[in-house]
């Protein structure tokens, strides 16, 4: 249980990138469509990155960490589920910003900060479980 611990903390973590990643992709493909005489409005359709970033954001993401969660109540790790609760905490943030986002885009910004913060704790949460060390079965004492 300890391993799976660790593989979802890092799916978790993994997600981010991939979203820093999508994010990207979109961003530079609109350039290079405007670039060519295209036009960006509401009318646009969805690029491939805008949808990877929309879809592993808003249901990937957030079922790895709700996973993650769960399971870190039947891990046994000191500390584990304190850190898979602020894993699934800045994750129901990120999405909350995301759409708060849409109506003030300044909170964009958060979002984007929240992120690295969400990648860090979730880092962190699968480095505990090499540190976490599980105590020896007590021993009868002769007498």
């Amino acid at each position: 249980m300890r391993s799976t611990y660790r593989v979802f903390a890092y799916l978790v973590a993994a997600g981010v990138l991939v979203q820093v990643a999508s994010v990207a992709f979109a961003w530079f493909t609109v350039i290079q469509d405007i670039d060519a005489g295209g036009v960006f409005d509401k009318n646009a359709g969805a690029n491939p990155g805008h949808l990877t970033h929309g879809v592993t954001g808003m249901t990937v993401i957030p079922l790895v960490a709700l996973i993650f969660l769960i399971l870190s109540f039947f891990a046994r790790i000191p500390g584990g589920v304190k850190w898979a609760a602020i894993t699934f905490g800045l994750t129901a943030l990120q999405v909350a910003l995301a759409f708060v986002a849409f109506s003030a885009p300044v909170v964009g910004t958060l979002h984007g900060l929240n992120a690295f913060a969400l990648l860090a704790v979730a880092v962190i949460a699968g480095h505990r479980v090499q540190r976490a060390v599980t105590a020896p079965a007590p021993q009868p004492v002769a007498v």
